[in-house]
């Protein structure tokens, strides 16, 4: 059987391995282990200096920044270890690396060093600007509204996320041309070939833009918001969620609709800051109206004063006028405000209450009436039709029970 190595000489192999061997494989340890601590450690050590430096950050956003900024020195280290690795090792394989590294060198003593300040003011422009934008945005919308705090704050995050994200595209995209630029490239057919495909882009896709633009108007004019109950695009309901392109509702029935924002163009919004109660309620010709509004009146203040129901009344609900002089009774128009959404809920309510408050006190809700009129004018046989009058069991019973019929003898 043949020897599967050959004619290898063993002696040269370990003549090679103890002087360039060791040394390959202490420097490719060496690196293994350098790549290892660093990934270890400096997430901890950028951690512990943010948290000494005190900066002005919120839990999350120090914590976005601390895996920013260990993100990009690990990047650095790395860059560094591959390098150091290159040429610690090829000069052992005969390779001169003198005329590489004067260049190398000379390349970053010039260029290299724009380039490097050129990403660090991105970064440092980015950041400021990011933290400029949210700090500003969220001030802006959460100071003096009545809405819930965590909506306020939502809102913010999405208008200042946006905002963030529209100054880091400008800010990097002027950082790549600038970095283009110092190593040698001619930027101008760039610019032109971005200028065509941003065109392109731009009819391409504008009800993509209308959205955001539709989107981030509603935001910034706070038209409203999760939680509010608005109709839009002809589609009445609750609003569950609202970004920048498209706002979801779910009406009565549980329906989910999602409707693009560029297809809004009428917002209305049936829970803003304070809602009202709208109704109209007939009593009969006969009844005394000034009764009937004092009746009104006197249960719209006795259902505020209640502590469940005064909760959720802003103003009372009370006449305003007589509304119309109906077919077959007088419509009064009653308004009172409650807050946000509780409207339809104290209508019902107050529905259920007048009506016991009619019964009691004797006033008529009228019904649809009919008259037909039969004969000569002199005279008139009116027959009215309406709700069946209630009667009592024993009535009909009587009036159900055969009657003996007397006949006279002939």
């Amino acid at each position: 059987m043949e020897n599967p190595f050959g004619n290898i000489d063993w002696g040269r192999v370990g003549d090679w391995f103890s002087e360039q061997g060791v040394w390959l494989l202490v420097t490719l340890v060496v690196a293994i282990l350098a790549y290892v601590a660093l990934r270890r450690i400096m997430p901890r050590v950028v951690k512990s200096i943010l948290a000494r430096t005190k900066l002005a950050l919120t839990g999350e956003e120090q914590q976005r920044l601390s895996r920013t900024v260990s993100r990009v020195v690990i990047w650095i280290g790395t860059a560094v270890i591959v390098a150091a690795l290159v040429f610690a090792l090829l000069p052992r394989f005969g390779v001169d690396l003198s005329p590489a590294g004067r260049a190398i060198g000379g390349w970053l003593g010039s260029n290299g060093v724009r380039i490097a300040i050129i990403v660090a003011l991105a970064v440092a422009a980015h950041q400021i600007v990011k933290r400029f934008i949210h700090r500003v945005v969220e001030r802006g919308v959460i100071r003096g509204k009545r809405r819930p705090r965590e909506e306020l704050r939502k809102r913010a995050e999405t208008m200042s996320s946006f905002l963030s994200q529209v100054v880091a595209a400008v800010v990097w995209v002027m950082a790549a041309f600038m970095i283009l630029s110092e190593l040698g490239v001619n930027i101008g057919p760039l610019l032109a070939g971005a200028g065509i495909v941003g065109i392109a882009i731009g009819f391409g896709a504008q009800s993509l833009v209308r959205d955001v633009l539709s989107g981030l108007f509603i935001i910034i004019e706070n038209q409203y918001g999760k939680g509010d109950v608005v109709r839009i695009a002809d589609i009445a309901g609750l609003v569950e969620e609202v970004n920048i392109r498209r706002t979801i509702l779910r009406d009565l029935d549980g329906i989910v609709h999602v409707v693009p924002n560029g297809e809004i163009r009428v917002a209305s919004n049936f829970t803003r800051e304070y809602s009202r109660v709208n109704l109209n309620i007939s009593v009969g010709y006969g009844e005394d109206l000034d009764h009937a509004i004092q009746v009104i009146n006197r249960v719209g203040r006795e259902m505020a004063e209640e502590e469940y129901w005064g909760e959720a009344v802003l103003k009372p609900p009370e006449v305003l006028r007589v509304d119309n002089l109906g077919d077959s009774g007088i419509d009064i128009k009653i308004l009172g405000d409650t807050k946000p959404i509780r409207q339809w809920e104290v209508m019902g309510e107050l529905r259920k209450r007048l009506k016991k408050a009619f019964d009691e006190e004797g006033i008529e809700i009228p019904w649809p009436h009919t008259k037909v009129y039969f004969g000569d004018a002199l005279k008139q046989e009116v027959v009215e039709r309406g709700p069946p009058r209630y009667r009592p069991k024993e009535e009909v019973v009587e009036e159900a029970r055969p009657r003996k019929v007397s006949r006279k003898k002939r």
